[in-house]
């Protein structure tokens, strides 16, 4: 009997209990380095430091200072910022694409499509990279080639990564092909869950297929539409591995996001606390992208 009352206790304290493991796991994984590099951030590391191992001496917000007045700061963020929007905005139309063909096409076709986006999924960056490498080569590129075979284009020894604009459209088809699978799968996923009935009843009354999709099916998928796009802007704000990869890794100025920016400070020019601001500072940023991914779940949980 006496236990009765007390399993009603602890019965609020169950999730708490479960989900204690995976927030211990994630301070010790991820707390500590943060908590580390803010401290860093506050201070003046020099190769002296890191190899004597003495303590740094305490600098303020002289770091921040320092990057926040840099005019190339601003022009690093700016390019961040588009970057990330081109990228979000060509994953979720390719990817919403996909979701509608995977939805209208046969058995086979589907499961053969679904089967290729898997694939792309699990290919590591380092051989996507490698592969778009080879496909943009001034030499022996597939691309090059392709379009020289077009009238009235020469492509032949066509460097792409001469002009910024133009290498940065070679990192962002890199980009947008990882990240398209995981949109479409789960847009699909999101389109299999609308009733046919509520579609048909659009056409019965006269709609067109534009309308049945603008007034019935995305709104029907927005919730997942919107969770997709969070997610996506917080990855691509903190792209590395494509630009480092794509470049070799010596990545020219024209060539900085904020997370390139960050870790050449840090290791190649050895200013490890202006680093460590840099990434201070792409933290806040990023969290505020989180902040807004949870104001969508949070509206979509009231909403049910």
């Amino acid at each position: 009997m006496s236990a009765d009352p007390t399993r009603r206790r602890l019965r609020p304290l169950l999730p708490y209990l479960l989900i204690a493991p995976t927030v211990l796991a994630l301070l010790v994984v991820l707390g500590y380095p943060l908590a580390d590099m803010v401290t860093l951030a506050f201070q003046d590391m020099t190769r002296k430091e890191l190899f004597s191992g003495a303590a740094p001496p305490w600098a303020g917000l002289e770091q921040f200072r320092t990057i926040l007045g840099d005019g190339f700061f601003w022009t690093v963020v700016a390019r961040t910022v588009l970057f990330a929007v081109v990228c979000v905005i060509l994953t979720m139309v390719l990817g919403l694409c996909a979701a509608l063909l995977m939805r209208r096409a046969s058995a086979w076709a589907r499961a053969v499509l679904t089967a290729v986006l898997i694939a792309v999924w699990a290919m590591p960056v380092m051989v996507a990279a490698a592969v778009f490498r080879w496909l943009f080569d001034a030499d022996y590129g597939v691309i090059n080639w392709l379009l020289s075979q077009l009238p009235g284009v020469d492509l032949a020894q066509h460097n792409w990564f001469t002009d910024p604009w133009q290498g940065f459209a070679v990192i962002v088809s890199v980009v947008v092909w990882g990240a398209l699978p995981f949109a479409a799968i789960t847009l699909r996923a999101g389109l299999a869950q609308i009733r046919p009935e509520l579609e048909e009843a659009a056409v019965i009354d006269g709609a067109r297929p534009f309308q049945v999709f603008r007034y019935v099916t995305f709104p029907a998928i927005k919730p997942v539409f919107v969770v997709i796009t969070t997610l996506m802007a917080i990855w691509n704000f903190g792209v590395f591995n494509q630009v480092w990869l794509m470049r070799g890794g010596q990545p020219e100025r024209e060539y900085y996001l904020l997370g390139v920016y960050s870790f050449i400070e840090s290791f190649a020019v050895n200013r490890y606390s202006a680093g460590a601001a840099i990434a201070v500072v792409t933290v806040v940023l990023l969290l505020a992208g989180a902040v807004v991914y949870l104001r969508q779940m949070l509206r979509m949980g009231e909403a049910e």
